[in-house]
């Protein structure tokens, strides 16, 4: 769950909306400089999924004590983290392996080297999943790992806005066998960010997050589950151009 602070309220986005704007920004990657994704479709579906193990998760939110909102995914503990992304992969398996492939890759990135035996069974289990998936595709490891980092900046790229989480910087693949860049992302006004070098088929985009809007605090888990369920739904429309 991501929690975007207006001064009416508190708008509830949940990680897959959130996701899909991950996969709007991955159909416009790509221009002059950088590749389109390939496998294209594919690719595109990974970003727009990367977080649906969170779908259940953000139905019903567990209350976070301290504000009477739900709990930010910044504000998880670790082992509700590492069951949900667990299942992730099988949650989009039968719709494409190749999607599953990449969420359980950006799973795995997300606790590569976290110190704890769970974050360690989990790395392990998804390398296992990851190794069946790419020997029974027949996927190159570079090109998967390729898109595993597209995936991940499009991560970045899509809760930056939302998150305040500018001026930084993410490395993002330009194009198969070349190097890396670093995409150096600055603020440019409310729920906007520049993007430099420009790895986007449009000039700016401006893409929509749909959440529930609560007005208050709740009190209680069944509070907030009630307020939820009765909120209004809003969209969050944040936007991207070149600096």
């Amino acid at each position: 769950m991501v929690l975007h602070h207006t001064d009416s309220g508190v708008i509830c986005i949940g990680q897959t909306a959130h996701a899909w704007v991950s996969g709007q920004l991955a159909r416009h990657w790509g221009n002059a400089q950088f590749a389109r994704p390939e496998p294209f479709g594919d690719v595109c579906l990974g970003a727009e999924q990367h977080d649906v193990g969170m779908a259940e998760w953000d139905l019903r939110p567990e209350l976070d004590p301290a504000t009477g909102f739900p709990r930010s995914f910044m504000a998880m503990p670790l082992e509700t983290h590492l069951e949900l992304w667990s299942r992730a992969p099988g949650k989009v398996l039968t719709q494409s392996p190749y999607a599953a492939l990449l969420v359980s890759m950006h799973g795995r990135a997300l606790y590569q080297g976290r110190p704890g035996d769970p974050a360690r069974r989990f790395v392990a289990e998804q390398t296992a999943v990851q190794e069946a998936l790419m020997e029974n595709l027949g996927e190159p490891r570079e090109r998967a790992q390729h898109n595993q980092s597209l995936v991940s900046a499009l991560d970045f790229l899509s809760l930056a806005p939302l998150m305040g989480w500018a001026p930084d910087g993410i490395g993002a693949p330009v194009r198969p066998g070349a190097p890396h860049t670093t995409l150096d992302v600055q603020p440019a006004g409310a729920l906007a960010v520049t993007v430099d070098p420009w790895p986007f088929d449009a000039e700016r985009l401006a893409l929509g997050y749909p959440g529930r809007r609560l007005d208050a605090p709740a009190d209680s888990q069944e509070a907030l589950d009630d307020a939820l369920r009765n909120a209004a739904w809003t969209t969050v429309t944040a936007h991207w151009h070149r600096p």
